[in-house]
């Protein structure tokens, strides 16, 4: 008697232990991370500015017996922000969710799906509005031969200078606003070079005390600690830039960039910061970076539809407190 056949005793089922999703950590995007954000209730409003100069003049005089004392005063100007509702959305239809197995869960991955999206928005308009050449007061290019003015060595030569480089944005950003910079920005691309370079693993060595025969251990802390910045932000977040049916064309969205910039460690009035983000919070339901996930009944097409809103908006603030360096590695 013939024996029974796999087929015939096991019917492939899904595997409810595992699943495969390319889901991105949230980790990789940088947006949220980099300048305050600054809950507000209406959409658009005012905020005031004040005139560094003005607060920066030495005009305190000596004071003759029975004389007035040397006065003076600043304006104050005003400047606007205006939070634009971003949004997407995944349908879920009835019939596909009557038919599908464990362990797939259509809302669970309609909500990772349109908050993936969500991310990846805010994360290229925070390079358009901040990461890119015309923003800061300082724009420097890396270059492969012998730099001239306003460029610099690329990172990734072992000849190039990039402790240098930062000790000179920093010396300029603290003479042009009084503030020293404290949050240092850069490609995933840089980062690989910045920490393999000479000079950075020789001074992370002998500055820890390691023996000089042991390998240096190169973090974001040690090389943050030796740029004498807060904190170094790396951007990981990637996007796909082929249409919808096309072969993909994945990239990181943040490139061979870097920049070097004052946040505001607590932000509040008369505190300056290169830049902020306006979250409208007072949107309905709206968190605390101004987003919100519904989920909605699409009786037409007989569906459940999972949507993210997002309203905010990216400010530059003050451009001399920011210096930007492009194609800063090769």
């Amino acid at each position: 008697m013939a024996n029974p056949t796999r087929s015939d005793v096991h019917v492939n089922r899904p595997l409810t232990q595992i699943s495969i999703a390319f889901l991105q950590s949230a980790m990789n995007f940088v947006a949220g991370r980099v300048f305050p954000n600054i809950p507000v209730m209406k959409q658009s409003d005012l905020y005031f500015t004040y005139p560094r100069g003005s607060f920066n003049r030495d005009e305190m005089k000596l004071r003759a017996p029975s004389t007035e004392s040397a006065g003076g005063g600043y304006d104050v100007g005003s400047d606007s922000y205006s939070a634009k509702v971003y949004a997407f959305h995944k349908d879920i239809d009835d019939q596909l969710r009557a038919n599908s197995d464990a362990p797939i869960d259509l809302d669970r991955e309609a909500t990772a799906y349109v908050t993936t999206k969500g991310l990846i928005k805010r994360e290229k308009l925070w390079v358009s509005s901040f990461f890119a050449t015309g923003v800061w007061t300082t724009d420097i290019t890396g270059v492969s031969g012998s730099p001239g003015s306003g460029q610099v060595k690329q990172w990734n030569d072992d000849a190039s200078t990039p402790i240098e480089d930062v000790a000179t944005a920093k010396s300029a950003i603290l003479e042009s606003t009084g503030f020293e910079p404290n949050v240092l920005t850069v490609g995933y691309p840089v980062w690989q070079q910045l920490k393999r370079h000479p000079d950075i693993l020789d001074r992370i060595k002998y500055g820890g005390g390691i023996s000089p025969s042991s390998p240096a251990i190169v973090t974001l802390q040690s090389v943050a600690a030796l740029f004498e910045v807060d904190r170094i932000n790396v951007m990981k977040a990637i996007e796909n830039t082929a249409d919808e049916g096309q072969t993909a064309a994945h990239s990181l969205i943040g490139g061979k960039k870097a920049m070097l910039c004052f946040a505001a460690p607590n932000p509040g009035i008369m505190t300056p910061s290169a830049g902020y983000t306006f979250s409208w919070t007072g949107y309905t339901g709206a968190g605390p970076e101004g987003n919100r996930i519904n989920r909605l009944r699409m009786d037409p097409i007989k569906s459940d539809r999972i949507e993210i809103e997002m309203a905010f908006d990216m400010k530059k603030v003050s451009a001399d407190l920011g210096y930007f360096w492009d194609s800063i590695v090769a």
